[in-house]
């Protein structure tokens, strides 16, 4: 395992300014989830630390090495791409094999050990002799995973390694990364555009947005505590009214939403009154039964509703705009229909 440490790394593609001048540092054996919506520049990043890409200006070090300019087989770094690259015309041990037989550091005993020793590791003790084709979308999965650990590199790199598979497997598959990494607890970053898988497996999380680190930390916190409108829509699609906030009597305030309506809000980070954002998560506003209470409670109409099994998700419209909701089945509301929701003020933000 290493730390890795990045100081204002910056590259260009032609006229498109990939990223701008981005410095962070990854603690020795955490897991790292880049995040952001597609051209953030958070692949771009990973290719830069792997040595796939060369930064325009800036350093990467990996541990105590100065890697910005080594080359990638020189990092001692494991790297798995979204399409697997397993090698179809090699049976699943030949594939594993590669990468050690490129370097020339084992001989064939040491070699195999460690082919038996990873596939253990993913729970594929016996298909060492199998073809990729021969694998299902999952065992391809595993099988390139333990490729990319076959050679216990300091630093794992993972580009959407997820993203091939479907919803059920890749949740599965959440749950196998998380178990192995408790076994093998490497330094790892993983590229993502999936806020679930991101939120899921990473210790922190990094939202990237137009080349720059946007906002970066644990991701309950992240999550709970958007520094931003783009950190508090790309998170979970947080419903995002524009308001007006002033305080009122024994330190409580107020905010005014685009319609007039009037709602207690918490106190805005910096402290000073007028225009803001207020931050409401889909599962924190609900439906107000009759003679149930909230914080705040605004009159709604139902503009549609999506059942989800587990849940519904519900569309209104409140405080002059379209609210979303996350609700219970049992919660029986029809499109068209006069309800009231609310919300708790703990349970909301107020940002600029």
């Amino acid at each position: 395992m290493a730390s890795v440490t990045i100081r204002n790394l910056s590259k260009r593609f032609g006229k498109v300014e990939a990223l701008k001048d981005v410095s962070l540092t990854i603690e020795n054996g955490a897991f790292v989830a880049l995040m952001g919506p597609s051209g953030c520049g958070k692949t771009t990043l990973l290719r830069l630390i792997s040595g796939l890409e060369r930064a325009d200006s800036g350093t990467i070090q990996i541990g105590a090495q100065n890697v910005t300019r080594i080359a990638p087989e020189k990092r001692n770094i494991g790297l798995m791409f979204q399409s697997y690259a397993l090698f179809p015309h090699m049976t699943v041990a030949e594939n594993l094999n590669f990468p050690m037989r490129m370097r020339r550091d084992y001989d064939p005993s040491e070699r195999s050990l460690r082919i038996d020793r990873a596939l253990e590791l993913v729970r594929l003790p016996d298909i060492g002799d199998r073809y990729p084709r021969q694998l299902s979308g999952g065992q391809q999965q595993r099988v390139a995973v333990a490729r990319a650990l076959i050679d216990e590199p300091n630093v794992l790199l993972l580009d959407e390694p997820l993203s091939n598979l479907d919803a059920r497997l890749r949740d599965e598959m959440q749950i196998e990364l998380v178990e192995m990494r408790r076994q093998v607890p490497i330094t790892t970053i993983l590229v993502t555009h999936d806020q679930t898988e991101g939120l899921t497996l990473a210790d922190e999380i990094i939202v990237m947005r137009e080349g720059r680190i946007e906002q970066a930390g644990a991701p309950r916190a992240v999550y709970s505590d958007p520094a931003t409108p783009f950190v508090a829509d790309f998170l979970g699609g947080a419903n995002l009214v524009r308001v007006d906030a002033a305080p009122t009597a024994y330190n409580h305030w107020r905010a005014r939403a685009p319609d007039g309506t009037g709602v207690p809000v918490p106190s805005p980070p910096d402290g000073r009154p007028g225009p803001a954002v207020l931050v409401l998560r889909q599962e924190h506003v609900r439906v107000i039964g009759a003679g149930q209470t909230a914080d705040a409670i605004v009159p709604a109409e139902v503009a549609a509703v999506a059942y989800r099994g587990q849940s519904a998700q519900l569309s209104v419209r409140a405080l002059g705009q379209r609210l979303r909701l996350v609700i219970p089945p049992s919660v029986r509301v029809e499109a068209g229909e006069a309800i009231r929701v609310g919300w708790s003020v703990a349970d909301s933000r107020l940002i600029r």
